[in-house]
């Protein structure tokens, strides 16, 4: 294997994903390459679904253009009670489709998971889902999303754990 090239770890037992997330990850790996695409671009199409509404208020909220995106993308994390986690998304119009793809994909899977469990997240799911030549082809694309949401869980775990010591 070349240098650079990503290649994931052994399999997790299944219960290392979030339930939702292990459900979308199965359907994607019973399907053949060409409904893998279909998929992702109906995936795609849902992103709209995932932003967030005007009565809506959130814990965190990370909102910016990084290096490796082509356009400005915001985080919004809202933990309920119960330590259930919820997230809603804003893409910028220039950001891919796999990109798109993979936001509806992880607001749907983690939603209702604990902010520690998306933390301790595996990505070895990713090539399951997208097929290990786009995950190739677009390599830090399809990790994006997860490691923003990832660093909005450590940063709101971080505060709490804060909040908790001071108190």
């Amino acid at each position: 294997m070349s240098k650079g090239c990503y290649e994931p770890p052994e399999n997790p037992p299944p219960s290392s994903y979030p339930k939702k997330l292990a459900n979308i990850i199965g359907l994607f790996e019973s399907l053949p390459e060409e409904e893998k695409r279909e998929n992702l671009i109906a995936y795609s199409e849902q992103t709209k679904k995932y932003e967030p509404r005007p009565d809506e208020t959130f814990d965190l909220e990370d909102v910016r253009k990084d290096e490796e995106c082509t356009d400005t993308v915001g985080v919004f994390l809202k933990v309920h009670e119960g330590r259930r986690a919820q997230f809603r998304i804003t893409l910028g119009p220039q950001v891919q489709t796999l990109t798109k793809a993979m936001t509806s994909i992880l607001c749907k899977g983690l939603e209702d998971s604990a902010p520690e469990e998306i933390l301790e997240l595996p990505a070895d799911f990713v090539p399951k889902i997208v097929g290990g030549q786009l995950v190739r082809a677009r390599s830090q694309t399809v990790y994006y999303i997860l490691t923003r949401m990832k660093s909005v869980c450590k940063v709101y775990l971080n505060r709490l754990r804060a909040a908790q010591q001071s108190a």
